[in-house]
C-alpha cells in the first residue's frame, strides 16, 4: 500500500510538471493590457501606469505592459467591458473607480456586477480623500459650509467616490450641494475648480497639486478616513465621526468602506488560477520593489497594499451589509 501511494504521488507529480512549465511560460513574448477605467492624469491613471511601469519585471516571461484609457460613467463602462468583453486568459487586468464596489450593492439595477466575482490582485493604497472648498470662496471648515448656501461641485458618474461624498454631504449634513455633471475625470475637475467652474472638489489628496494645500489655495473640511493627508490641517473632522446619529455613522461606514482598497485591480473571474497566482505574486512582489517605491514618491502617491484575499473579505463585508443598512444607504445615495 505505502509503495502504491508512493508511486500514485510520483505520477501525480510527473503529470502537473508540464502544466506549471506552461504557466511559467505564458507570459514570454506576450502583452498585457492594463486598462484604466477614468481619463488621463488623475489618481487611477497615475497608479495605472506605475504599475505598468513595474509590474512587468516581476512576472516569469517579463511581458510587455500597456496602458489603456476607458473612461465613462466612473469607470462603470471599463468594468462593464472586462465582465463581458475582455479576454479571459490573463492578458487583460482593470484599474477602477472603488466607489462602484458600494453602487453594486445601493444600484443593482444599474451596476449589474458582483465583485466578489472578480479575479482580485489587490489594491496599491489607501484613498486618503476629502471635501474641500477654493480659498476665494470663503468657507475654511464644516460649519462654515453649512452656512454659505448653495455650492457647486463636478461629478464625473454616479457611484464615484465623489459622488458618494456629494449624497453625505447633502442628503445627511445637509448641505446644498448642486452637482454639475459631464466631467471625464479628477484631472478635468481640479481644472474646473481652478476656473472657477466650481466652488471646490471632494477628491483623492495624493493626487491635488501639492501647494493647493501647503499655500492654502483650498481648505479641506471633510475626509472620509481617520488618516491625514501631506499638508492637511489636523482639525479636518472623519465623516464618520460628524454623522448626527449611530445609525448615519453605520451609513457612513458602509459608503466609505472601499476606501481602504481604493486602487483596485482585478482580472476576469474565468482567468486561469495558475495565472492568476503568478499575477498575484508579482503584485505583491512589486509592492516591494524600492524602484516602485520611488516611482510612487516621486508623484506624491501613497503605497498602502492590501492583497487579494483582504481585498476580498472587504468586498464582501460591503456586499453583505444587512438589508436595513443597505436600505438606508441607498435612499442617501438616491434622494
Amino acid at each position: 500500500m505505502i509503495r502504491l501511494i508512493a508511486a500514485l504521488a510520483w505520477a501525480a507529480s510527473i503529470g502537473a510538471a508540464p502544466g506549471a512549465a506552461r504557466a511559467q511560460d505564458f507570459y514570454k513574448d506576450r502583452a498585457i493590457t492594463v486598462v484604466i477605467g477614468l481619463s488621463p492624469g488623475g489618481g487611477y491613471d497615475l497608479y495605472g501606469r506605475a504599475l505598468t511601469r513595474h509590474l512587468g519585471g516581476h512576472i516569469p516571461g517579463n511581458p510587455k505592459l500597456v496602458a489603456q484609457n476607458m473612461p465613462g460613467a466612473g469607470s462603470l463602462v471599463a468594468a462593464q467591458w472586462l465582465d463581458n468583453v475582455a479576454p479571459r486568459d490573463g492578458t487583460t487586468m482593470l484599474i477602477f473607480n472603488h466607489g462602484l464596489i458600494g453602487d453594486s450593492v445601493l444600484s443593482p439595477e444599474k451596476v449589474k456586477l458582483d465583485f466578489r466575482r472578480f479575479a482580485w490582485l489587490g489594491s496599491i493604497a489607501e484613498d486618503i480623500s476629502a471635501c474641500y472648498m477654493w480659498h476665494a470662496k470663503g468657507p475654511r471648515n464644516l460649519a462654515e459650509v453649512k452656512a454659505y448656501g448653495k455650492i457647486h461641485f463636478g461629478q464625473t458618474g454616479a457611484g464615484t467616490s465623489s459622488d458618494i461624498a456629494q449624497r453625505i454631504l447633502k442628503n445627511i449634513l445637509k448641505i446644498q450641494i448642486e452637482e454639475i455633471h459631464g466631467y471625464p475625470g479628477s484631472a478635468e475637475l481640479r481644472l474646473a475648480v481652478e476656473r472657477g467652474e466650481t466652488d471646490g472638489d471632494c477628491g483623492a489628496w495624493a493626487v491635488l497639486p501639492e501647494d493647493w494645500a501647503r499655500d492654502k489655495k483650498i481648505y479641506p473640511f471633510l475626509k472620509n478616513t481617520p488618516s491625514f493627508g501631506p499638508h492637511m490641517a489636523r482639525d479636518v473632522p472623519y465623516v464618520v465621526d460628524v454623522m448626527p446619529g449611530p445609525r448615519e455613522r453605520e451609513i457612513a461606514k458602509l459608503l466609505t468602506t472601499s476606501t481602504q482598497i481604493s486602487r483596485p485591480f482585478i482580472l476576469h473571474r474565468d482567468t486561469p488560477p495558475d495565472r492568476v497566482r503568478i499575477l498575484r505574486e508579482a503584485f505583491a512582489a512589486m509592492t516591494r520593489d524600492p524602484g516602485f517605491k520611488a516611482d510612487l514618491e516621486r508623484q506624491r502617491l501613497t503605497l498602502e497594499p492590501v492583497f487579494a484575499d483582504a481585498a476580498l473579505k472587504i468586498v464582501a463585508g460591503v456586499a453583505e451589509a444587512s438589508p436595513e443598512v443597505i436600505a438606508a444607504a441607498r435612499k442617501v445615495m438616491t434622494d
